[in-house]
C-alpha cells in the first residue's frame, strides 16, 4: 500500500486495541477486534495520518505565504484532490496521502493560493507558481494518477 509514495506494510493483529505507525520499519499495525474491521480501521489510520502530515504541510506554505493557517477538514471526494471555500476552510482529500510528498504539497499550495485569489486566473497561477514553479508536472501527475489508481 503506498503512503507518501513508498510502500508499506500493513500487518493485521487480531485482539489488539491500538493502530501503530513504525516509520523506521515503514509498517503499519492494525489493531482489530474482529477481522471484519480491517478495511474501516486501516481508512481511520490513513486518515489520522493524512491529517496529520497535511496540517504540517498547511502551516509551512501558509507560513512562506504569509497567511495564517486555514481550518483543514478531510474529504472524501471521487472527483476532487483538494477546495478551499469563501470562508477559508481548505478541503483535503484524505487519499492523496498515497502520493508523494511533493504532489500533496501542490494541492497544498493551490488551496491556500485560493486564500489570495478565489479562481484560476493569470494571478493565481502567478501566485502558485511563486511557491511551486514546477505546479504544471505535479497537476498532469496528479490528473495521471487518479486514472491509473480508480480506488483514490
Amino acid at each position: 500500500l503506498p503512503v507518501l509514495g513508498e510502500p508499506i506494510v500493513v500487518r493485521l493483529a487480531p485482539g489488539a486495541q491500538r493502530s501503530r505507525w513504525n516509520a523506521q520499519y515503514d509498517q503499519l499495525t492494525l489493531g482489530l477486534r474482529d477481522e471484519a474491521d480491517a478495511p474501516r480501521r486501516l481508512e481511520a489510520a490513513l486518515r489520522g495520518y493524512a491529517r496529520h502530515v497535511f496540517l504540517q504541510r498547511l502551516a509551512h506554505y501558509a507560513e512562506r505565504l504569509t497567511l495564517p493557517v486555514p481550518p483543514l477538514a478531510l474529504s472524501s471526494a471521487r472527483t476532487r484532490w483538494g477546495s478551499c471555500n469563501s470562508r477559508g476552510i481548505i478541503r483535503l482529500n484524505w487519499r492523496l496521502i498515497h502520493f508523494p510528498l511533493p504532489l500533496i504539497d501542490y494541492v497544498v499550495i493551490h488551496e491556500l493560493a485560493h486564500l489570495r485569489e478565489m479562481n484560476h486566473g493569470p494571478r493565481f497561477w502567478s501566485i502558485v507558481a511563486q511557491v511551486y514553479p514546477d505546479y504544471p508536472n505535479a497537476r498532469k501527475a496528479l490528473q495521471l494518477g487518479a486514472t491509473h489508481c480508480p480506488h483514490w
